[in-house]
């Protein structure tokens, strides 16, 4: 698996693209574009990709695949790259690359992609490759009513019994069962810990970002670091958002990477905004399915898994498929 790493640094009137592909030297391409300009670019991609409804997002698409992309491209064809490792700068992290457009593909159909944060890019080690072992919680409720504050997600209870059905070993932990306490009593028996729940990341304060388990108990993102799990291979949190409202420099999307990854586990995969109830369920569905399979990478498999919802007739939006995406050194 050849992988490059890909770094948009914003400056005041342009991006440099600074790209590190195996076996030559860095190289850095500049492209004129005011601090401004991009601002407005990314906000308008995120609200075309948040409104199911828009067919309006190939064209914000495809202008910031011609500024992210397109300067590095020759390059990333002739290293014959499969993955790209991503460290997106400022308010780039708010927008998913895999969805970017060339004019007749989705970054997705051409590459993997995994976001990096400072802390995995001293972890270049491969990782061991395990069985999986599934450790499942839901937050359920009723469609339409609410529960401890957040509306209630029955697709949940669905999601995480078909992870259950599909791999021995796992353990699911429903509504009330799903506590706090309950996890923290069990994840070192287990090296993948999937979080169908509601979580918010809060521009600003990265520290009251929180999850909320099944019975109402909330952790703080910098509360997991006390957790010390470094037998966790993966983290998934398949029903996070970003908090609403005005775009900060994106540190608390990334704080969350940060923090799973400081307590010791490798990967992570969260969501940028909310997504409907059953396109999480359909993609994680579609990600179980993959891993399932052996032999693959957290990233390959969701990497499959949007290619796979991007070919369905009902879940073919980016806002359904690109809204997750991987954390962690990709290997």
């Amino acid at each position: 698996m050849l992988q490059d790493l890909s770094y948009p640094l914003i400056l005041g009137d342009r991006l440099e693209i600074i790209l590190f592909t195996p076996n030559t030297i860095p190289i850095s391409r500049t492209v004129k574009i005011s601090q401004k300009e991009l601002e407005t670019l990314v906000t308008d991609f995120k609200a075309t990709l948040l409104d199911k409804g828009s067919e309006d997002y190939k064209e914000p698409a495809t202008q910031l695949y011609k500024l992210l992309i397109k300067p590095i491209e020759t390059e990333l064809t002739q290293a014959e790259v499969t993955t790209i490792l991503y460290a997106p700068d400022g308010i780039l992290r708010y927008i998913p690359i895999a969805a970017l457009y060339d004019g007749k593909q989705w970054l997705a159909e051409k590459y993997r992609i995994n976001n990096l944060i400072a802390y995995s890019l001293f972890d270049f080690v491969s990782q061991r490759n395990t069985q999986p072992n599934i450790l499942a919680g839901a937050f359920g409720g009723k469609a339409g009513d609410r529960k401890f504050g957040q509306v209630g997600l029955p697709a949940t209870v669905r999601e995480v019994q078909v992870i259950a059905n599909s791999f021995d070993n796992s353990v699911t932990l429903i509504e009330d069962q799903f506590s706090r306490q309950a996890i923290e009593s069990k994840f070192k028996n287990h090296n993948i810990l999937h979080l169908a729940t509601h979580a918010e990341f809060n521009t600003g304060t990265p520290d009251n970002s929180f999850i909320i388990f099944g019975n109402g108990d909330k952790i703080r993102l910098n509360e997991i670091t006390d957790w010390q799990i470094p037998n966790i291979d993966l983290i998934v949190l398949s029903a996070c958002q970003t908090g609403v409202g005005k775009l900060g420099d994106g540190v608390e999307i990334l704080g969350f990477g940060y923090q799973v990854q400081k307590a010791g586990a490798k990967n992570a995969i969260a969501s940028l905004w909310s997504v409907n109830d059953k396109g999480t369920q359909a993609l994680m569905e579609a990600f179980y399915s993959e891993l399932k399979k052996g032999d693959v990478t957290p990233t390959e498999a969701l990497n499959r898994a949007q290619v796979a919802l991007i070919k369905s007739p009902k879940y073919s939006h980016p806002n359904y498929w690109s809204a997750f995406f991987a954390i962690g050194n990709g290997l």
